[in-house]
């Protein structure tokens, strides 16, 4: 893509997103049914979801990223389009009043809507940053574990992303992200889908494709599990039946060389 489609692509989902935040409901758009049911349904647990604030949970996401995370108390832990706050918020609890949470997003009312969520809640050890995740407001080497829900399969310079996720991470940091990845190649139909892309469809790419960007970042001991259980929520984001043909919910783990 040229820089102007990958400026019309962002536009269109920063657009989407920010009729969800000013909602405080998904819509259409990645989901269906109630916040709660949704996050049960992508590995939640009714305690997670019970322990952060009221409005932080949209619906949005994939998967849970918590759980492969294995966060401990003191890190410092990056989310890439963060949203609401909903990860970030569970993540500042398991790495306590000494560890610290950025969220990154690109959509201002995504984040005013989490900022003032951890403003009325008391949570101090969590900030939010306006970025791209294609280019972080964050310096080198500085984070120990970077989280991500489905957000990755959104960036039109998925490179670009890991690249940026490589250089913010600490030697040893890791990367513990759940997003949506493709299983066959996504026909043109759905491919060109604004619609479809701003839903987390149209713009998934290849196990194959994903794990040679992460390599060629840097990355090690990267790791893509696609979880086939998931097609049960994905059939619930759009009327195209067959979309589950192409896409899965995925985990994908990797980590920077501690050398």
């Amino acid at each position: 893509m040229s820089v102007l489609e990958n400026d019309g692509v962002r536009q269109a989902v920063r657009e989407v997103y920010s009729r969800v935040a000013e909602a405080g409901c998904c819509g259409s758009t990645c989901c269906s049914g109630p916040a709660p049911d949704r996050s049960s349904q992508m590995g939640y647990s009714a305690e997670e979801m019970a322990t952060i604030p009221d409005g932080a949970n949209l619906g949005l996401g994939c998967g849970n990223p918590q759980a492969i995370a294995a966060l401990q108390t003191g890190e410092i832990v990056l989310d890439l389009g963060s949203g609401a706050g909903f990860d970030c918020f569970l993540a500042a609890r398991q790495v306590g009043e000494y560890g610290h949470v950025i969220g990154v997003d690109m959509t201002p009312t995504m984040l005013s809507k989490a900022r003032a969520n951890a403003e009325h809640n008391g949570y101090r050890n969590v900030e939010f940053r306006l970025g791209e995740i294609e280019n972080l407001p964050v310096a080198n080497d500085c984070v120990d574990v970077i989280l991500s829900n489905c957000v990755i399969n959104l960036s039109p310079d998925k490179p670009r992303v890991f690249a940026e996720a490589f250089r913010v991470l600490k030697p040893g940091g890791r990367l513990a992200i759940s997003d949506i990845v493709a299983t066959a190649e996504l026909p043109d139909s759905i491919r060109r889908d604004m619609a479809l892309h701003a839903g987390c469809v149209a713009g998934a790419s290849l196990l194959s494709e994903l794990e040679n960007m992460l390599r060629a970042a840097g990355f090690v001991r990267i790791q893509i599990s696609p979880k086939e259980e998931s097609k049960a929520l994905l059939r619930t984001w759009t009327s195209a039946a067959s979309v589950t043909d192409f896409i899965v919910s995925a985990t994908i783990e990797a980590v920077k060389p501690a050398s």
